[in-house]
């Protein structure tokens, strides 16, 4: 069984060929995160909601005409890596670019679920090329289930991606409500801590200063979780400074991501959107993690009080330390 489906998309060739092939432009329409290796026998791996991570290697590229990957989930789905194969053909049409992919090895019920799955990601890819808007957050990326440290960071990280997105060089100077820190000076930190995580976890990443807020964050975020994912929340990690608990860590990126993301959100005035189920999860990692020690060290300031009507978000914010408007 194989699914096959042809749609038009309003851009050349080549751009076409960038939208399904570039991690930063696969992150407007399919994926969280991605790590992209394009060439004959390259591996990517695509976090494409939370949780749920393909993966494979290319077997044919053709800039702007044509890419031919394996494809499977590292888990569910019942279809391994390199188990399956996709193909997309570019060409070009009178207003654009026609775009047909191919998905063949599939069982029907296989063939059935993805084809549900690229459905709705080939209209995201036709919006964000024919919108003003683009393709806008996916509503699938929003509510992990079920939800664990990992997933709730893959759905943290979709957040602060998004908020980060609209943060430019010029918004380096404004103030955050992270006690004492620009915009900058927070990039800096966060740059600074996903890089701190993901060394320890033996992942190296490379933080490009040079890059747009949201490509710098991308790429440290992406090996780190990708690297803590696979390690699993067991045992211990040593941090150089110290050995912590896997489970402290991953409550510490997952406090880095989601929290700093409402930081830089109010920075630049921007609203956010979090399904409670990911900030209620983070909450309990942070009572886990922050104790009445690391406030006294100056990392989190007191907890703050919040209305009875607050929400899920305003409450962990509160919890770390940041006032929240009534």
């Amino acid at each position: 069984m194989k699914f096959d489906k042809t749609i038009h998309l309003p851009v050349s060739p080549d751009e076409a060929f960038a939208l399904v092939t570039d991690p930063e432009r696969l992150r407007r329409w399919q994926t969280v995160a991605a790590r992209v290796d394009l060439r004959v026998g390259g591996e990517y791996r695509w976090t494409v909601t939370p949780g749920h991570h393909a993966s494979g290697t290319f077997q044919e590229i053709e800039p702007g005409k044509r890419v031919v990957f394996t494809w499977g989930w590292e888990s569910g789905m019942d279809l391994a890596p390199g188990a399956s194969t996709v193909t997309i053909t570019l060409e070009p049409d009178e207003n654009g670019t026609s775009l047909r992919l191919e998905h063949e090895g599939l069982t029907d019920e296989q063939a059935a679920a993805h084809a549900e799955g690229w459905n709705h990601y080939l209209d995201r890819l036709t919006a964000e090329t024919s919108s003003a808007t683009g393709a806008g957050p996916d509503d699938w990326a929003a509510a992990p289930d079920p939800i664990d440290h990992f997933s709730a960071a893959d759905a943290s990280l979709a957040v602060l991606l998004r908020v980060l997105r609209n943060i430019t060089s010029e918004d380096y100077g404004k103030p955050t409500p992270c006690q004492n820190f620009t915009i900058g000076q927070l990039l800096d930190h966060l740059a600074g801590s996903l890089k701190s995580v993901g060394t320890a976890l033996g992942a190296d990443p490379t933080d490009r200063t040079d890059a747009s807020a949201e490509a710098r964050i991308a790429g440290l975020a992406q090996p780190t979780l990708e690297a803590f994912t696979r390690r699993g929340a067991e045992g211990t990690v040593d941090m150089g400074f110290a050995e912590l608990p896997a489970t402290v860590v991953a409550g510490i990126v997952n406090l880095e991501l989601l929290v700093h993301a409402w930081d830089f959100a109010k920075a630049i005035g921007q609203e956010i959107r979090v399904a409670d189920v990911v900030s209620d999860h983070v909450t309990r990692l942070a009572e886990e993690t922050v104790s009445d020690q690391v406030r006294a060290s100056g990392s989190f300031a007191a907890a703050q009080p919040v209305a009875e009507t607050a929400g899920s978000l305003e409450r962990l914010v509160a919890f770390t330390g940041r006032t929240v408007s009534a």
